[in-house]
């Protein structure tokens, strides 16, 4: 029993240090209210700072999608503990993103700048919208499952971990990846687009397009004809003008 508690205390706090990255990095992109943002005084030349920026990048890139991999999991699992493993992915997550928010460099440089009071706030409305549909997505395939916390829970109740049905929900029928389509509503929606931001949006919306391939891959993978219909049905990233999909079957995906 003490195990399971330990394990449950764990999940706890990687959670936790979770939900400080969470509103951290609304402040980081956004460059409100934190002391570091993405937009800060430049304090490197340009070409260091486009090293060690890119270098964070990549760092986060192959940690959040190499380790989601089920190859990967296989191999982890022999070391951490199952229940465990999700919390410990979630807090793989959150070290890399505190690591790019401490080491990230400004670097400069304006390339939009949007005028007006009201067009400025209508794009801090996107930018908003797009952390509300991120963690709308989130809940609609099951929050506590995504982050650890389902697992450590029944662990903690002496039962197996069961794998959510493969559902639909909401958003999930206009789009395949409405988490994704949040995530570059947040690095686009900028009244001020400076280049380190650009660069960030560049390469994050990069990254995001990679990862759906190795997602949907895997997916493929596991689920065969039902994935396969299901991506045939529902677009990507940009829902259809008419027509929606009918309530089928999703996974909950990394």
């Amino acid at each position: 029993m003490f195990k399971r508690l330990l394990s449950f205390a764990y999940g706890l706090a990687c959670y936790a240090v979770f939900l400080g990255v969470f509103l951290y990095a609304i402040g980081f992109i956004g460059n409100l209210w934190v002391p570091k943002s993405i937009d800060s005084a430049p304090q490197v030349p340009f070409g260091q700072a486009l090293v060690i920026n890119l270098a964070l990048l990549a760092l986060f890139a192959l940690q959040h999608s190499g380790m989601a991999r089920p190859a990967f999991k296989r191999v982890w699992t022999r070391f951490v503990p199952k229940p465990v493993e999700r919390s410990t992915y979630v807090m793989a997550t959150n070290l890399c993103l505190i690591a790019l928010f401490a080491f990230w460099q400004p670097m400069g440089g304006v390339v939009w700048n949007v005028p007006g009071d009201v067009a400025r706030a209508a794009i801090y409305g996107v930018y908003f919208a797009g952390w509300g549909v991120v963690l709308l997505a989130t809940f609609l395939i099951n929050h506590f499952d995504l982050f650890g916390l389902r697992q450590v829970w029944l662990h903690l109740r002496g039962r197996e971990y069961s794998r959510l049905l493969f559902t639909e929900p909401l958003l999930y029928r206009w789009v395949r990846h409405p988490l994704y389509v949040g995530w570059l509503m947040v690095f686009w929606a900028a009244p001020t687009m400076t280049i380190a931001h650009l660069f960030f949006a560049v390469v994050t919306t990069a990254y995001i397009l990679v990862a759906i391939r190795l997602e949907e891959r895997d997916l493929v993978a596991e689920h065969g004809d039902a994935y396969e219909e299901y991506r045939s049905r529902v677009p990507m990233l940009v829902p259809r003008l008419a027509g929606r999909s009918t309530l089928g079957q999703r996974k909950v995906s990394a």
